[in-house]
């Protein structure tokens, strides 16, 4: 392998300065981009800009190619379904394809029941879908959410997104009936059994009748790539069965291997009576997925479920070459390993820099915190400049945390070694020398 990153030009490069400013013209400007740089192609874990950089991707598209950007099983799958036909909306006619990726979910989804599948194209349509389920099966309206937590962009699943600002800024009103409550948050002194108990303070308060769903993600994605503390999932579960709430799991960014177990919900044995997946699950092509336990599933009547686009036959095509991957006997190992190598990086710099807060995460999905020693007030200044820093580096990186302090890595789970050592050290790099910047100043 060529050494990377391999830069010929400055990041962005001039030709990708020059596509940036015809989509300044062409594109509306609310669509944000991380890093201005248009790609030519991609190998197992870089890619290629219009300028001739090969950059190291630690961003799987956030969660999304998370077998890689140009996977040959995905691209064969889909080239030979593409020769076949593009799409027939499942709702008019069926295919296969469809019924084969429901079947692989409901059989590896935790839960030891019996599970049915809907397909849909995103993320948010999961989460929307899961909540009209549930209310269909409960017959209640209310949803509680946790605070910290992302669900998507649409105006329900922005309601229950606890993130402001870019996500909810000026979209307003929001649907009602959904609640917050507390997330057990380590780092911020937040035990599982204080926010067990505020949560079951709100439900009473509501009253438990009120319910349809408690959603939770097993760890938050946009919201920090916080881990709860050990035993509030298993809380969160008791606490829906003691009052008949449906508990939805949102896999979406957690799922399908990217901490080292299929789902994340797998590291402390709890199982939702709805699972949401979606990013990882098309191998970079639309779909989402709601697994549930086959009672509550088929509680929406016929036609109440779908979309136009929903289980799109090339989607389905890539989600089956995903599971061919997934299901190679050395691919979910070798993701502990990821998480390994990246601890190994970073928590030396806990002990080395006051700024750096806490180095958390599982598998494939690592994060690191920056804040003020002792108060830990948030400083998205730093994570904002060092991502900067290894972007113009070659390496692409994401900040993420309600207040934007917090860097992600997600590197694909098929990430060679060595482009991970790679890019381990641009970031470290890139970490003390502003460091040093800002104790200079």
């Amino acid at each position: 392998m060529t050494s990377v990153p391999h830069l010929l030009t400055e990041i962005p490069g001039p030709r990708s300065r020059a596509l940036h400013a015809q989509r300044d013209a062409a594109v509306a400007s609310g669509f944000g981009v991380t890093l201005p740089v248009f790609i030519a192609s991609a190998g197992t874990s870089t890619l290629q800009d219009v300028d001739g950089n090969t950059l190291i991707d630690l961003a799987s598209g956030i969660a999304v190619t998370s077998v890689g950007a140009a996977n040959p099983r995905v691209r064969q799958n889909v080239a030979e379904q593409l020769d076949l036909f593009t799409h027939t909306c499942f709702m008019v006619t069926e295919y296969e394809g469809f019924v084969r990726v429901a079947e692989w979910l409901n059989d590896h989804v935790p839960g030891d029941f019996e599970k049915k599948t809907g397909l849909f194209s995103t993320g948010a349509e999961a989460v929307e879908n899961a909540v009209k389920i549930a209310r269909a099966h409960s017959g209640r309206p209310g949803i509680l959410v946790i605070d910290e937590a992302y669900h998507g962009r649409s105006l329900l699943t922005m309601a229950m997104t606890a993130k402001e600002h870019p996500y909810k800024t000026s979209f307003g009103p929001f649907p009602g009936d959904v609640v917050r409550g507390p997330n057990a948050n380590p780092l911020r002194g937040a035990g599982a059994d204080e926010a067990l108990a505020e949560i079951e303070r709100i439900i009473l308060a509501h009253g438990a009748e009120h319910f349809a769903a408690l959603v939770v993600e097993p760890i938050q994605g946009e919201g920090g790539f916080i881990v709860p503390a050990e035993g509030f999932l298993a809380g969160l579960r008791r606490i829906a069965d003691a009052h008949g709430i449906i508990l939805v799991i949102d896999e979406i960014q957690t799922g399908l291997g990217r901490t080292g177990r299929l789902f994340a919900s797998e590291h402390e044995g709890i199982a939702g009576d709805i699972i949401l997946t979606a990013k990882a699950l098309g191998g970079g092509l639309p779909l989402s997925a709601v697994t549930g336990r086959a009672d509550i599933m088929d509680a929406a009547h016929a036609g109440g479920l779908g979309g136009t686009y929903a289980g799109n036959p090339l989607a389905c095509a890539a989600a089956l070459a995903v599971f061919e991957v997934l299901e190679e006997p050395d691919l979910l190992p070798r993701v502990a390993g990821i998480e390994q190598r990246i601890r190994r990086h970073l928590e030396p710099l806990l002990i080395e820099l006051d700024q750096v807060a806490e180095v958390r995460g599982c598998g494939a999905m690592m994060a690191i915190e920056f804040a003020d020693p002792g108060t830990l007030a948030p400083r998205p200044d730093l994570a904002q400049r060092i991502s900067a820093a290894c972007h113009a580096a070659g390496v692409i990186t994401l900040t993420c945390g309600t207040f934007g302090n917090v860097i992600r890595l997600l590197p694909p789970l098929v990430i060679e070694e060595a482009v991970l050592e790679a890019g381990l050290e641009i970031l470290v790099a890139s970490i003390r020398s502003i460091a040093a910047e800002e104790a200079a100043a």
